[in-house]
Parts: structure tokens; C-alpha cells; sequence
């Protein structure tokens, strides 16, 4: 495996007398998808934060292998009251692109995702589907090395889902590594090959994704894992 481009050593996050995540050990290299799963509250989102360097650690130490581009997809990704270019050529302004190259990056970056047709509509009045793809444009503008994803198809419908996963199957094909949280299992399967089980802050399993379905895992673990699957 190659070096880690990003990694937490005993890292801890606290959030007043609430301690969010404890004495987590997580290494990433370039090139892995890994999924973070586990129940709602488990520290999923605040260790993509904590990753990404947008939360302060209380405790331990976060190395990054050089200056790794890092871009971040929320759950329910913020649209500005502007077009959907200007939506995507705001992350290339913050990073210092060019104005003269941001229109063609950006609408470059739209056509990836299928979306250049509405690069002049209002952001925000996009379904729930599409803002996802624009998030996702506005983050693969900026050719990042690592990409988070927390939640990226929760609330989607069945289709829209599907179109996202097909452009974070794309992404990951590209050499982007991908750290995404999810609550689907089946999403789990297709788009990873590792995962980190996450209960109370503490990571109680990392292994790969073949592992996490049909191999031996901590207690807490197994019962998570039994109760999410489906019958039969």
C-alpha cells in the first residue's frame, strides 16, 4: 500500500464536555475509497471534519503527505442565491484561480457532471439530485487529491442516486482517493474497498469491505451490520 496521503494518530475531538471522537487511529493512502459507517451520532461526519482539518483536535495529531488538494461534499450542499457556474467558479475563486480561467473551468467541471445545460439556473432551486452534482462539479473543479463525501446520496431518490454514484465511481477511477460516509450498505459494496465501522467516537473495526460483509468482526459490529442488512 502506498504512503498515507492523510492520517489521524490517537486524534480527539470535543465539542464542550461532549467528546465526539476518542483515540482514532486512521490512515488513508492515495487511490483508497473507504466508507465510514455506523450509527447516527457514531462520529462519522466529525471525523470527515476532522480529516479535512476543519475541526481542531483536542487531542493527537492529523499528517498530510505534502499539500494534498482536499475538497468536501456535504450532506445538504450549500447553493448560493446565484447561477450554477457561479456556484462552481466560487471554489476556484477561493483557491486563487484566475478569472480569466474560472468560467472555462468551471463549465468544464459542469459538463462532467451531466449539468452544463443548467449552468444559468438558480443554484438553489435545483432538485436535490441535481445541487448533489453541482456540489460534486464544485468539488472536482478544484482536482483535488482527496475526496470526503459525508452522506452524498441521503434523501436522493432511487435514480438520482445512481447517477451520483456513477460520478464517485468516476471520480475514484481517476486516482482521486475517496473518504465517504454512508448509511447504505449496497452503496458500501459498490463503492468501496475498505471500511471503518465507527460506534461512540472509537473505531471498533478497519477492514476491507469484503471482510466487513462475510468475515469476523467485533460484536458491535456484527449486531450493526445484521441489523441494517436486509432479510433475505
Amino acid at each position: 500500500m502506498s504512503p498515507a496521503i492523510v492520517a489521524l494518530q490517537s486524534a480527539a475531538v470535543r465539542f464542550g464536555a461532549k467528546t465526539a471522537l476518542v483515540g482514532v487511529d486512521l490512515s488513508v493512502s492515495r487511490g483508497e475509497r473507504v466508507a465510514l459507517v455506523g450509527a447516527n451520532g457514531s462520529g462519522k461526519s466529525t471525523l470527515l471534519r476532522a480529516v479535512h482539518g476543519l475541526l481542531p483536535l483536542a487531542e493527537g495529531r492529523r499528517v498530510v503527505d505534502g499539500t494534498p488538494r482536499i475538497a468536501m461534499v456535504f450532506q445538504r450542499p450549500f447553493m448560493l442565491r446565484l447561477s450554477v457556474r457561479a456556484n462552481v467558479e466560487l471554489g476556484l475563486m477561493l483557491q486563487g484561480v484566475p478569472r480569466a480561467e474560472r468560467r472555462r473551468h468551471a463549465m468544464h467541471a459542469l459538463e462532467r457532471v451531466g449539468m452544463a445545460g443548467e449552468a444559468h439556473r438558480i443554484g438553489r432551486v435545483l432538485s436535490g439530485g441535481q445541487q448533489q452534482r453541482v456540489a460534486l462539479a464544485r468539488a472536482w473543479a478544484l482536482q483535488p487529491d482527496v475526496l470526503l463525501l459525508d452522506e452524498p446520496t441521503a434523501s436522493l431518490d432511487p435514480s438520482a442516486k445512481r447517477e451520483v454514484e456513477v460520478l464517485i465511481d468516476e471520480f475514484a477511477a481517476q486516482g482521486i482517493t475517496v473518504l465517504m460516509s454512508s448509511h447504505n450498505l449496497g452503496q458500501v459494496k459498490r463503492l468501496a474497498d475498505r471500511v471503518v465501522y465507527l460506534e461512540h467516537g472509537r473505531v471498533l473495526a478497519d477492514v476491507s469491505t469484503d471482510h466487513f460483509f462475510d468475515g469476523p468482526l467485533p460484536e458491535a459490529a456484527r449486531l450493526f451490520l445484521r441489523a441494517e442488512l436486509p432479510w433475505g
